[in-house]
């Protein structure tokens, strides 16, 4: 087990100190670990809101809003749950040694895009061949 690491409040990773080192990992679990807490108390927000919610509405039009919100609502919610699915993937790669390297050309991913998109697994660069090479294929 790994030494808890201090951080100081008001750190930033920096591109001139050793990419990935203890500082700049700490910083990315705490980062991930708060937004994947932010989520799951949502998601509970969501869930007793609709349960407090539950109600029969005798207009229709009334009845298909409400209906109309509560689909929409469930489809963000999916979103958050798949989105909580890749911060525990990065999460993983925290502990594995593999976060902040790009998974398909194995170079650092910069630290402005991690710190934008800490679920990010490829550079900003394979990120765009990648996106190019599926626009190619889906218009076919």
């Amino acid at each position: 087990m790994k030494a808890e690491v201090f951080l100081p409040d008001d750190y930033r990773p920096a591109e001139d100190e050793p990419f990935m080192n203890d500082l700049q990992l700490e910083y990315f679990r705490r980062k991930l670990l708060h937004w994947k807490a932010e989520i799951l108390g949502d998601s509970r927000d969501t869930i007793e809101a609709m349960k407090d919610q539950t109600r029969n509405i005798p207009d229709i039009a009334d009845r298909a809003s409400e209906e109309t919100d509560r689909a929409l609502e469930l489809r963000t919610r999916d979103r958050q749950r798949k989105l909580v699915s890749k911060i525990d993937a990065a999460l993983r790669r925290i502990e594995e040694g593999e976060y902040g390297y790009c998974e398909m050309t194995g170079e650092p991913i910069s630290l402005k895009r991690l710190d934008a998109r800490p679920i990010a697994t490829m550079s900003l660069e394979a990120q765009e061949r990648h996106e190019r090479r599926e626009k190619v294929h889906r218009d076919d």
